[in-house]
């Protein structure tokens, strides 16, 4: 074949990793239809955002931390405890009563037994905090946690948005090159069905139907092989939208782009520190820790409480309830209680808070620096990738032409075989190399927008 082959054979193998990489462990599957599902990207993105399965564990969280929101605000509220108690006493408490005196007249010390064998008590009690300063820091925190769950749920979503439109730019690329190489071996079956009718009219020496052989031999493994990266394409992304791998899918959509104009890249760029999900989830998670060291101080402040409790107490041995007698005793009171030395604990704690909070600001800053390195990376990769679509774009209709200008001569018998398989490898490369240039322009403007924090309803 003289060196050329229609597209490298590592251009499906990369291709397959790369999707297989994509893939996400399997979770539960729903059943499949029994029918095709037609799946443009659109409807990919809105199947995604509704039951991927990364976006349903986030929103989990978001409902845990409106639970934590519910159990901090708890500690403003009263305590009220309910018990009962019933004992078997089985010997009683007794009462001294010392002699000589009006109860025992008598020279020896004397004892009476108190109470009966049963014992019961019932009562409430209740604690009321006034004034601590750890349930108000707690509050807050609760609420900034619940800012963060909310962030936290945003930057899944736009993550798996970004992972969705890669995987379906990525089945496009797949059925791009599964096309290019079908007409690529469309070509040479017509190529050798020429060549073994002039063999036959003895026009054509048995080496160029060898060589014809051959050729059509060597493109075949790729044409299959592109099928098997398409499927393995479609594959993944049925795992981003928790589609059951037997449910077929028609992904339709063409690799086409919209360039983004130099205003919006300028604009969005010096916006992106603001808008960038994973940047206000680390200056949220900054705000936590900043709250923490207020929650660790706390613990050198008195705390204040309102207590009450009210009990029901009888003892009887006869076992006829309605007919014993019960006491009762109710109290109020304020208790106090002042932190004085806990052998330095909350100072280490509070250090320990603020090393915290500045490791937290130290990682935020360094992923704004990393921020404008990636946004600056994508956009070096998105100008490469338009410089590429116009060179092929020049170059695919011309090598489209100079196949049928090689047919056309070597069915005159003026061309060689030769030639015509150099214009065919030509025309499925130039194919390859437009299909894949205008994937990564659509992959890189998918980043940035997932860098910058483009708006969903602006993609």
């Amino acid at each position: 074949m003289n060196g050329h082959c229609p597209v490298p054979f590592s251009v499906f193998v990369g291709g397959a990793t790369l999707f297989l990489a994509l893939a996400r462990p399997l979770a539960a599957q729903p059943q499949a239809t029994g029918t095709t599902m037609v799946v443009t990207l659109e409807k990919a993105l809105e199947m995604a955002l509704r039951q991927n399965r990364d976006i349903q564990i986030a929103d989990q969280s978001r409902a845990k931390a409106e639970a934590q929101i519910t159990e901090a605000r708890s500690g403003a509220f009263p305590l009220i405890n309910v018990s009962a108690v019933y004992t078997r006493n089985i010997k009683n408490a007794v009462l001294f009563v010392p002699p000589n005196t009006p109860i025992n007249p008598t020279t020896k010390t004397q004892t009476f037994e108190l109470g009966s064998a049963n014992a019961y008590q019932a009562g409430a009690t209740l604690s009321q905090p006034l004034f601590n300063w750890r349930v108000g820091v707690a509050m807050d925190i609760a609420n900034t946690y619940s800012d963060y769950a909310e962030r936290a749920y945003q930057t899944t979503q736009e993550d798996v948005v970004l992972q969705t439109r890669k995987a379906f730019y990525g089945t496009l690329l797949m059925r791009e090159l599964v096309r290019a190489n079908r007409e690529g071996l469309d070509v040479v079956r017509a190529n050798l069905d020429n060549v073994r009718a002039q063999f036959k009219n003895g026009t054509a020496a048995e080496f160029d139907l060898l060589r014809a052989e051959v050729q059509v031999a060597n493109t075949e493994p790729l044409f299959i092989a592109a099928e098997n990266a398409f499927a393995l394409a479609k594959n993944s992304l049925k795992n981003l939208l928790a589609l059951p791998l037997d449910q077929e899918i028609d992904v339709q959509g063409d690799l086409t782009f919209r360039e983004v104009q130099p205003d919006v890249l300028d604009h969005r760029r010096r916006e992106a520190l603001n808008t960038n999900p994973m940047i206000a989830q680390l200056a949220l998670q900054e705000s936590l820790l900043e709250k923490n060291i207020s929650i660790e101080r706390a613990a050198h402040y008195p705390t204040l409480n309102l207590t009450g409790s009210y009990q029901w107490q009888s003892q009887d041995n006869t076992f006829q309830f309605k007919n014993y007698l019960w006491a009762n005793s109710l109290n109020l009171g304020l208790q106090l209680s002042f932190p004085l030395f806990d052998g330095f604990k909350a100072n280490a704690r509070t250090e320990q808070a603020i090393v915290d909070h500045q490791q937290m600001m130290t990682a935020r800053q360094k992923a704004e620096e990393g921020l404008r390195l990636r946004i600056q990376s994508i956009e070096l990769r998105m100008a490469e990738a338009r410089k590429r679509i116009e060179g092929q774009e020049k170059s695919l209709g011309q090598a489209q032409k100079a196949v049928r200008i090689a047919q056309t001569r070597f069915s005159s018998g003026v061309g060689t075989q030769l030639e015509l398989m150099d214009t065919q490898v030509a025309m499925t490369r130039t194919q390859t190399n437009y299909a894949q240039a205008i994937y990564d322009y659509l992959v890189a403007q998918a980043e940035w927008e997932n860098a910058v924090g483009q708006p969903r309803q602006e993609m």
